[in-house]
């Protein structure tokens, strides 16, 4: 009975013209007017001043991982200087490679996209049927799966639907059917509580694509906690701090973390974030008006744009005075030497 039930449905779904439709098409256009942040996210400018503002760390690039490697016993070799040389090459492309940041992309739009109405069969079953194209060659991104409801109508799979089709004939190790346990609460909430941030965000890239929606919820509870907390430390020098960084600039965000960067003495980190912004933004006030330094460029934009002025004036304030004391200390250091010299030149017996 239900093999004669299932050649029914696959003779209607085949005879209807429905078939002719585009079901290959690329990512559904977002809702509303929301930017299109993949052409943004993937500009090489933007690229780069994502990875100026990760700062390559290589102590915490390499630092031992809590997922299962076993670790290993160093090894240490003798090195003429052109051996050094390529090996210091090979290793900041390693550490490049493991700071690869995640794309980042609109959500997928869920809505459903009707492909036929057939209410001849309505009613003829009580479950939906999914159709999945498991051709080799094809990918998960644009893999056909249609869905046939009880009520005759054939649509699009949407996103959690897709998400298991391919997990179920095209498995990725590590991955799940269904949501772990860990981005449910009370679980969600302990972990962003003991501050796992990049464990969480390791974990969502690995069960989620990028376009999906649970992921984007994820990623923008966490970013919102390291914001909130200012522990932009927990997860620089990590692939995950360029989106970070870009997910701040995109919601016009980023006083918390142009502060950070003063304080810290990285200005032209702080620069960077400011260019970053003005790329995003381009109809900014501060955006394309000629400066003479990255000092400047920061309080133009505090000036112009900033919702925190007064914030960013002081830290660079207290940048400036830094920079001021430690440069008459080197004056003082160097004119220290310079008398130690003249002592001792003259303390020489004459011939």
């Amino acid at each position: 009975m239900m093999s004669n039930k299932l050649n029914f449905l696959l003779r209607q779904f085949y005879r209807r013209p429905a078939w002719n439709c585009r079901f290959c098409s690329t990512i559904p256009p977002t809702a509303g007017n929301e930017k299109d942040l993949a052409p943004m996210f993937f500009d090489e400018r933007v690229q780069q001043l994502l990875v100026t503002l990760t700062r390559i760390n290589y102590e915490r690039i390499f630092a031992p991982r809590r997922d299962g490697t076993p670790l290993t016993s160093p090894t240490y070799k003798f090195m003429t200087d052109e051996e050094l040389k390529e090996a210091k090459l090979e290793v900041e492309k390693k550490a490049r490679g493991r700071i690869q940041m995640p794309p980042v992309v609109n959500p997928r739009d869920d809505t459903d996209l009707v492909l036929s109405k057939d209410y001849a069969i309505q009613g003829f079953d009580n479950t939906k049927y999914v159709f999945t194209d498991i051709s080799f060659g094809g990918t998960n991104r644009h893999r056909v799966i249609v869905v046939r409801e009880p009520s005759g109508i054939l649509r699009r799979a949407n996103t959690d639907e897709r998400h298991r089709m391919n997990q179920v004939y095209f498995p990725i190790k590590d991955r799940e059917l269904h949501t772990p346990k860990m981005f449910t609460n009370p679980h969600f909430s302990e972990l962003l509580e003991k501050e796992e941030f990049e464990f969480i965000l390791d974990r969502a890239c690995l069960q989620y694509d990028p376009d999906h929606s649970e992921y984007h919820r994820i990623t923008k509870a966490v970013y919102s906690r390291v914001q909130e907390w200012k522990k932009f430390d927990a997860l620089r020098s990590t692939r995950h701090f360029g989106p970070l960084v870009f997910h701040l600039a995109s919601e016009k965000n980023i006083e918390a973390l142009l502060e950070d960067v003063i304080k810290n003495g990285k200005i032209e980190e702080g620069a960077a974030l400011v260019e970053l912004y003005h790329c995003l933004h381009p109809e900014a006030q501060s955006a394309g008006k000629p400066t003479q330094n990255d000092i400047e460029l920061i309080r133009l934009y505090a000036e112009l744009d900033s919702s925190d002025r007064y914030g960013i004036e002081r830290a660079l304030e207290t940048y400036e005075h830094i920079q001021a004391e430690k440069k008459q200390l080197q004056e003082r250091i160097e004119q220290g030497h310079h008398v130690a010299e003249e002592t001792d030149q003259s303390d020489q017996p004459k011939t």
